[in-house]
């Protein structure tokens, strides 16, 4: 299931093997480009940019641990954003990258910005598509965005409740969750092997016990480390780039530009319109072109 043009590996890292797809070469000694995905989905989504940012990178895709063809350990402690980061460390150890730019969205993008602040070293740009940090997005709930965002509590809920319920009929709650936060309210963004490979996760019990994990820990480790790394006065600094979609999550907080400026030295925003959560595949082209001037500027 590589996306065209990229191979794949497997790589042992931090006690587990990542499934890793790599592609182009990179130009004018550019960093290397690391893009992690988010929920529900695994590396397909970044197939309609990935080709393109290979032309000027070495562009390396893994699946997040409990994703894809990726290993999923057990246990709540094993999805904290702070161990994903850790593999994401090792990976880069065993392909001999000492730093690298480092995308992500959703999940990945809570990853990378975990990333940024505990491996400042191995993080030379950053981007982070439609977040805002875990801690400040849970302080930003009202009415509105829980229902929106209802997915926050309900995965998190204790084992196995959740699971059970997703499982009843896994692809279908995966069809409705990608087509529930897309602007078109659909699945026509989605490719074909995109959409197939996403479903096959909604039907596997250990890959939605790992999503579900992946947001319990979201809910209490992740909170938790953010308000540490808040009173410590953490602060990312790697220039970021910050995308956002006019129909996505983060534009629902109030001033989610302004929240990532409190957390990074050097900020830079561009809003996308016409998308919603899942702006790679709906609306690639303005993505592209603000990845590409972000990352081909240092």
């Amino acid at each position: 299931m590589a996306i065209d043009g990229f191979s794949a590996t497997r790589i042992l890292t931090n006690g587990i093997e990542l499934s890793v797809h790599r592609g182009g070469q990179g130009t004018g000694g550019a960093a290397p480009l690391i893009l992690l995905h988010g929920f529900p989905q695994n590396h397909r989504c970044w197939e309609k940019i990935a080709p393109h940012l290979a032309q000027h990178f070495d562009v390396i895709v893994p699946d997040l641990r409990g994703y894809g063809d990726s290993d999923a350990p057990a246990g709540v402690d094993a999805y904290s954003k702070r161990e994903m980061a850790l593999d994401i460390v090792g990976m880069m150890d065993a392909l001999g990258v000492e730093r690298a730019h480092v995308l992500g969205h959703d999940r990945g993008a809570r990853v990378s910005y975990r990333l940024a602040l505990d491996h400042p070293e191995r993080v030379d740009r950053l981007g982070i598509i439609e977040i805002v940090p875990t801690g400040d997005f849970w302080d930003s709930w009202d009415a509105e965005l829980a229902l929106a965002a209802y997915h926050w509590t309900f995965l998190a809920q204790a084992a196995p409740m959740p699971e059970r319920m997703i499982l009843a009929d896994g692809p279908g709650y995966i069809n409705w969750t990608l087509a529930s936060w897309t602007k078109v309210r659909d699945l026509t963004p989605f490719g074909a092997a995109a959409l197939e490979s996403y479903r096959a996760q909604g039907a596997d019990p250990l890959r939605v016990a790992a999503m579900c994990n992946d947001y319990r820990a979201g809910a209490t480790i992740d909170r938790r480390i953010d308000a540490e790394s808040r009173a410590a006065g953490a602060r990312i600094a790697a220039p970021l780039l910050f995308i956002w979609a006019a129909g996505g999550f983060p534009a629902r907080t109030g001033d989610p530009l302004g929240v990532w400026r409190d957390w990074a030295e050097d900020v830079r925003g561009v809003e996308v319109s016409e998308s919603g959560h899942f702006v790679m595949e709906e609306v690639p082209e303005p993505v592209l072109d603000a990845v590409l001037a972000h990352f081909l500027s240092g």
